[in-house]
């Protein structure tokens, strides 16, 4: 695994959260704002380090720092109960994306890292707690069900990884285009080692609520709140990472690269003609604001009815990640006008199970590239 990084400048501005000002049971009077720092002063970072959080509080390169995160707030929200499953998916989750499980090559698709994963695990966690904070009883998870989504968000991008009978495959961004099911068969086969096997058949389904593969009403599950759980997931996988700070570097040098190599940004059509759908890192940069106006449209604020704003009660009423969303595609549009792309300067660490994964990549990407044309 590559070594983290940190940004050369740590002094941060802060902002001050303003006190909630609607009704909350009693039980939760401790519960208000539960993301901390400090003294107990509750902050969101104006700027933060590239593998933090988007609160700067949580080292989302780190499994053992994101899974001491995690279980923080379930013992807020949950008090009585205990996860002993979390010490062993946390560590099986490691070992598998570093390349330390036996079967598995270990994470190497740039975009889709491990830092990647933990950010959306941390994500739904939060969903997971302001939902259980704020819904009547009847339609609360439990702790059972909230570990479960725990579970399937880890696991969510299982798929991009190379098992040793992958021999053929150099690169798990091959399997952009199925990667959920595969993700799908992964957790059928793994719950039931951890004692969730009666949840198996539901994580096969909730966690296309993730991906492209199969239409969200095709997605069966034989409760309402399974498909609840689902959508918050669904919403942390978006949401987390177009509040990455860096998250427009990262498309433009490498998602743009995974596309390539799955066949997305060059698909050669039945009359063997090639279409051109991304032309290159900044032609993809150009179509992300479309993109992130469609995502919100049609899956955040539609299919998933809004669902980010379930953790707005844990910032005073704010949301962090939608404010670095707004940040996010703000600057960009700032640079497509200007077309002054050296405003993109950030080189973020990328937390891979392979060495060198970066320039393996783009040599990928280009023998791919030049494959396609001829």
């Amino acid at each position: 695994m590559s070594s983290p990084h940190r940004d050369a400048c740590h002094a941060r501005s802060r902002l001050r959260f303003h006190p909630l000002v609607f009704y909350l049971p009693p039980r939760l009077d401790s519960l208000i704002l539960l993301v901390r720092e400090g003294h107990g002063t509750n902050v969101i970072a104006e700027s933060r380090r590239s593998d933090y959080d988007v609160t700067d509080t949580v080292l989302v390169s780190s499994a053992p720092d994101v899974r001491a995160a995690i279980e923080e707030l379930f013992a807020k929200v949950w008090p009585d109960q205990k996860f002993p499953a979390f010490a062993h998916v946390f560590g099986d989750f490691d070992r598998m994306f570093s390349g330390r499980m036996p079967g598995y090559y270990g994470v190497d698709t740039v975009y889709h890292d491990q830092q990647h994963t933990l950010d959306i695990t941390l994500a739904t966690a939060r969903l997971i707690a302001g939902y259980e904070l704020q819904v009547p009883d009847a339609q609360k998870f439990g702790p059972e069900r909230a570990m479960l989504g725990i579970v399937v968000a880890l696991f969510h991008d299982v798929g991009y990884l190379r098992t040793t009978r992958d021999t053929e495959v150099p690169n798990g961004a091959e399997f952009t285009t199925v990667h959920v099911s595969r993700g799908a068969a992964f957790l059928t086969d793994y719950l039931p080692k951890i004692d969730l096997g009666s949840w198996a058949p539901v994580a096969a389904e909730i966690i296309h609520y993730t991906g492209y593969e199969r239409p969200f009403k095709n997605i069966t599950a034989p409760d309402p709140r399974d498909h609840k759980l689902g959508h918050l997931v669904g919403t942390a996988d978006l949401m987390a990472q177009m509040a990455d700070r860096c998250y427009l570097e990262k498309c433009r040098d490498r998602l743009y690269a995974e596309f390539v190599l799955a066949g997305v940004a060059l698909p050669i059509g039945e009359n063997g003609h090639v279409k051109v759908r991304y032309a290159s890192g900044l032609d993809l940069l150009r179509q992300t604001p479309k993109f992130v106006f469609d995502m919100r449209a049609k899956r955040l604020d539609g299919e998933f009815n809004r669902a980010y704003r379930y953790l707005e009660i844990l910032y005073g009423g704010r949301n962090p990640y939608m404010a670095s969303i707004d940040r996010n595609l703000e600057y960009l549009q700032r640079i497509l006008r200007s077309e002054n792309w050296r405003l993109l300067r950030r080189q973020p660490p990328v937390f891979t199970g392979v060495e060198d994964s970066m320039a393996t990549t783009r040599t990928l990407m280009l023998g791919a590239i030049k494959k396609v044309w001829g």
